[in-house]
């Protein structure tokens, strides 16, 4: 294996840790277990949604420029900077790096040290992520060589037990069209929102590692995207197998955590609880790392390196463990209204930074355009502000049942924008 290969493996194992999270380990053998026997389609739904998009954002994006504010670009560069703050905010302290901290001391610490104080829990996992993402060029080699490794044992160990002595066997199958309840779930893991700006460490750790050419970077980032996306299809798809041989054991009821932390248990008996434990601190610290480090490298530069990157990374580890000691369900209170609103524009952008070569430049304002129109009253409604008018209208949208109503308005006002500025050399910088 020559060295570019043996970088861009290294980097996918990385990616492949950043992207898989805590929720990431607790929704596929949920998903498995109402799917019983139709597993198998339900598992291909949910890989085309939850590994196809984040696949094909780090290709957006490095194709792009490497970078989120490249990809909002094409609308205009005002909105890039808007837009990516949005983002870098909700992925970031807001939301996904405090829960993080959260869910280790809920799911991995907690059951195994039940006297420990949230406190401590918080500053023990967020010091851990400082000491990773302090040097920004050594990131993505510990992650990849050291915690992935640690990760995927543990994981295989549990899944590998579960196709040796399944608790159970797949007894019913799902009501209705599996694939398609497997593309929908797949889409509300949201990892697309993160693949546009994991893009950007990956290039940080290849130019830290003498990669100066862009067309070499793109190629070797990429190639760390397939191997990220091959593995979460082997850990998806394994942990998907195992929930579904619970589906006589297990009512679908069942909430998804407790589901996971039984599996384990029966699979693995006193070690079971240790196991789960590692695994999910294990995924949440390297999603932890790998957003630090973008909130880092992103404020870093829109700052033109007035604030230094360090400063910025340990802000965000204090801010991010204060906020985690709150727990879960608090954060997602705050947060889950912005994320409703963002993740349609930004699926919108991936799809077209990523064929962009088909792409009338003009048609990026209005496909973005006709995404907010309905992601914003998706955000209103998550805060609980119901507009009857909006509601009515949207429900009468194509796809709108299946959460998709957002498709059709950006495909049509691209195509209005497209003509409108077809003659505009603004829009096709």
């Amino acid at each position: 294996m020559n060295q570019k290969n043996k970088d861009a493996f290294v980097l996918g194992l990385a990616l492949f840790a950043m992207f898989f999270g805590a929720g990431n380990l607790i929704f596929p053998p949920f998903l498995g277990l109402i799917a019983g026997k139709s597993w198998i389609m339900c598992a291909i739904g949910f890989f085309l949604t939850a590994i196809g998009m984040p696949l094909l954002g780090i290709i957006a994006s490095a194709k792009a420029g490497g970078t989120i504010n490249d990809v909002g670009n094409k609308v205009h560069p005002v909105f890039s900077k808007i837009f990516a703050t949005i983002i870098i905010l909700a992925i970031g302290p807001l939301l996904a790096i405090p829960r993080t901290g959260a869910t280790t001391f809920e799911m991995g610490v907690l059951p195994n040290f039940p006297g420990i104080s949230p406190v401590i829990s918080s500053i023990i996992f967020f010091g851990i992520t400082l000491y990773f993402v302090i040097k920004p060029s050594e990131i993505v080699d510990k992650i990849g060589k050291i915690l992935t490794p640690l990760l995927l044992v543990v994981i295989f160990i549990i899944i590998i037990k579960g196709f040796i002595s399944p608790v159970g066997i797949a007894s019913t199958a799902m009501e209705g069209n599996a694939f398609t309840k497997g593309f929908t779930e797949g889409y509300q893991t949201m990892d697309a929102l993160a693949s546009v700006v994991f893009a950007g460490v990956m290039l940080t750790a290849l130019v830290g590692k003498g990669y100066k050419d862009v067309k070499e970077q793109v190629t070797i980032t990429i190639r760390a995207g397939v191997i990220a996306a091959i593995s979460l299809v082997i850990v998806y798809g394994g942990l998907m197998y195992l929930g579904s041989h619970a589906n006589s054991v297990y009512p679908p009821t069942i909430d998804k955590s407790v589901l996971l932390m039984s599996i384990t248990n029966t699979l693995l008996g006193d070690f079971g609880k240790v196991a789960l434990g590692i695994v999910v601190s294990l995924a949440c610290l390297t999603t932890s790392i790998g957003l630090t480090a973008t909130v880092g490298t992103f404020f870093n530069k829109l700052s033109n390196n007035k604030i230094s990157y360090q400063v910025i990374v340990i802000a965000t580890v204090v801010f991010s463990g204060m906020f985690a000691i709150g727990g879960v369900e608090k954060i997602l209170a705050i947060a889950v209204p912005l994320l409703v609103t963002v993740y349609p524009i930004t699926a919108v952008l991936i799809i077209m930074n990523a064929l962009d070569e088909f792409m009338p430049k003009g048609a990026y304002i209005g496909a973005v355009f006709g995404a907010l129109l309905v992601s914003f009253y998706d955000g209103l409604s998550a805060m609980g502000i119901q507009i009857t008018f909006f509601r009515k209208i949207i429900s009468h949208i194509p796809l709108a049942d299946a959460g998709f109503a957002w498709v059709i308005p950006s495909i049509i006002f691209g195509i209005i924008s497209a003509f409108i500025f077809r003659n505009d050399p603004k829009s096709h910088s």
